[in-house]
């Protein structure tokens, strides 16, 4: 069986999710969809409305086969890091996985292919991979040097554009063997508020729906609408004014010193100083973000202080290959396809976190090194699942140790 691949965050699966899955299958000719998905935290810095399980379950149900979780330190980070885990885990599967399909503003892969290309020659001849300039937000900076170059900056304003880039740069450096494809993104813009049409609508303004008590029915295929509608229905969906109190409690109770992945000297009493006055995100970020920083980064930066992403371990951890792979859902053919898979996987798949000790000291009998930067993904992925479950205001109890009592879903 072949297997084409996709790189996702489902939040939440919609009908332009459901014609991505379909048209990676129909154009690459696999057999078999596997999607890398982030899990409870999302590349912008935000938490995922509904739980990693339950938007599996929505992609299971509507063209996708396998659904692994993309590693918390890759999905919560800048477009490089995002793409170039997501990659690694694909490559896992090689060479039964053998291609990459991805949705762009632009539809055209040689467009992507030259400008990816202009963005590598740049880093080769010995330059910073486009750096921020003074005064400058790192997109900015990335724009000007590109029109320097002659590249085409328009592209650059479109976000999933930069993810392609971001996926084609990753292939490159990482000598992946799979080949890309890209489809036009479908309908609604990635940033779109309000929904494009009777039956498209952005994943933001699905969200911006449901923080209005506003019906999201004919957004989402109706086998995804199976699963989403009980969880909205009972609250089991991320309370913002929650996400706001629990950032806040971590502004204000961390060391300022602390030396947390991606800051630098001083962000953490700035961030304590805002926190004392925010009384709403939005003043929360204001009140840290500066000329030179993105709000998107201010997100993430607030992230890895609530989750205590040490700067050393986790700059460490995206050096290697993610240490194991957690599978989040299968269908039959999905089963198939791992079967066939397992014997020749570097890294093993969790399908039961109550077995991962065993699982890892088994793998890593003799490699005490990866040994630990399992241990110290397991810990983190654990830390942010049970501070997610704070956030669901239908939480129907149980132990908050939720990876630990959620099996992968089988359609």
């Amino acid at each position: 069986m072949r297997a084409v691949g996709i790189i996702t965050e489902y939040n939440p699966f919609h009908n332009g999710h459901h014609y991505h899955a379909q048209q990676a299958r129909r154009i690459s000719g696999a057999d078999v969809v596997v999607a890398v998905m982030s899990g409870h935290f999302l590349q912008r810095g935000e938490p995922a409305l509904i739980d990693k399980w339950s938007r599996a379950q929505m992609a299971l149900r509507c063209g996708v086969d396998v659904v692994v979780e993309l590693p918390l330190p890759c999905a919560c980070n800048s477009a490089p890091n995002f793409a170039r885990g997501a990659v690694q885990v694909l490559d896992l599967f090689a060479p039964h996985l053998d291609s990459l399909c991805f949705g762009s503003e632009s539809g055209d892969i040689d467009q992507l292919f030259k400008l990816a290309q202009l963005l590598d020659s740049y880093a080769e001849d010995g330059q910073p991979d486009l750096p921020a300039r003074s005064g400058q937000t790192f997109p900015q900076a990335r724009a000007q040097n590109l029109a320097q170059l002659g590249g085409d900056v328009a592209s650059l304003n479109q976000p999933n554009n930069i993810l392609s880039l971001a996926y084609l740069r990753a292939l490159t450096s990482l000598g992946s063997k799979m080949r890309p494809f890209t489809i036009a993104r479908h309908g609604a813009g990635y940033h779109d508020a309000t929904p494009a049409s009777s039956a498209i609508a952005s994943a933001t303004a699905i969200r911006n729906l449901v923080a209005e008590d506003a019906s999201v029915q004919p957004y989402v295929p109706e086998a995804a609408w199976e699963v989403l509608q009980p969880l909205l229905h009972q609250q089991q969906h991320v309370d913002y004014a929650r996400w706001f109190s629990m950032l806040l409690h971590s502004c204000l109770a961390e060391d300022k010193a602390a030396d947390y992945y991606q800051f630098q000297p001083g962000l953490g009493q700035r961030i304590f100083q805002a926190a004392l006055v925010a009384e709403c995100l939005e003043e929360l970020i204001a009140g840290i973000k500066a000329r030179h920083i993105t709000r998107t980064r201010v997100q993430r930066l607030l992230c890895y202080q609530l989750l205590h992403m040490a700067a050393g371990a986790t700059e460490d951890f995206l050096q290697q290959t993610p240490p194991y792979l957690q599978l989040l859902g299968t269908t039959k053919d999905g089963e198939l396809f791992l079967r066939q898979c397992r014997r020749a996987m570097p890294v093993p798949i969790i399908n039961n976190f109550s077995r991962i000790n065993a699982q890892l000291n088994r793998h890593y009998a003799t490699d005490r090194r990866r040994k630990q930067q399992a241990e110290w993904m397991v810990a983190l992925e654990n830390r942010a699942t049970r501070l997610y479950t704070l956030l669901l205001p239908g939480w129907q109890g149980g132990s908050r140790q939720w990876n630990y009592f959620n099996q992968p879903h089988r359609c």
